[in-house]
């Protein structure tokens, strides 16, 4: 299939059926959001994957009330590092090395580029909101790999961002929750949304084209 098929295939389900995504599939639409690009390579951000149901079901009862929860297959969290960032970098750089066999010293002037990028953001909040940034990018990834596997896949922001890291137990890890997304199948016969046409604006109101 075409990406450009299985977006308009796609759309954000609201009920689903309760049907189990397959584990090879899961995996590839997590890795999916693993080879996502951001900014210097850094990944600020991680994937957290609840699996459980009775998990789902107190996160749903605490702080996401929406049915795509517990209806669904499986719920990732989308997390930003909440932690010293030149930290990551020395960390970035580290793994870079290791991973290509070069000596860190090598990449000193990489290094101090990208920690200066952080100095210029001001604030541990300016990180962080430049991380979510980051993190977006890798669910609009994993989005486009669910429709590729034609597993339904649902955005969601509305959820109590503070009772899902303390249920989850994030605070302890470093980490700081963004924007979540349930996987699994849609239920059409209860969800009105998944025979309605995809409304999009035209290509020409979209696309501004400078020659």
């Amino acid at each position: 299939m075409l990406l450009n098929d299985a977006l308009h295939w796609r759309y954000a389900a609201k009920r689903m059926n309760g049907e189990q995504v397959p584990e090879e599939t899961l995996e590839r639409i997590m890795d999916a959001a693993r080879l996502a690009p951001s900014s210097f390579g850094l990944h600020p951000w991680s994937l957290v994957h609840v699996r459980s149901q009775a998990l789902r079901t107190q996160l749903h009862e605490e702080a996401i009330p929406q049915p795509q929860v517990i209806e669904g297959s499986d719920l990732l969290v989308f997390a930003v590092h909440d932690r010293d960032f030149k930290t990551q970098v020395d960390e970035h750089i580290a793994n870079m090395a290791r991973t290509r066999g070069q000596d860190e010293r090598e990449l000193d002037g990489f290094r101090n580029m990208v920690k200066g990028v952080m100095d210029q953001k001001g604030s541990h909040e300016a990180c962080l909101e430049w991380a979510a940034r980051q993190a977006y990018i890798g669910m609009g990834v994993a989005l486009s790999a669910a429709a590729l596997e034609k597993v339904d896949a649902s955005p969601m922001e509305g959820f109590y961002p503070d009772k899902l890291d303390e249920a989850l137990g994030l605070r302890e890890k470093e980490l700081k929750s963004v924007v979540i997304m349930a996987l699994g199948y849609r239920d059409s016969e209860r969800d009105p949304g998944a025979e309605r046409a995809k409304v999009r604006r035209d290509r020409e109101d979209f696309v501004l084209t400078i020659e």
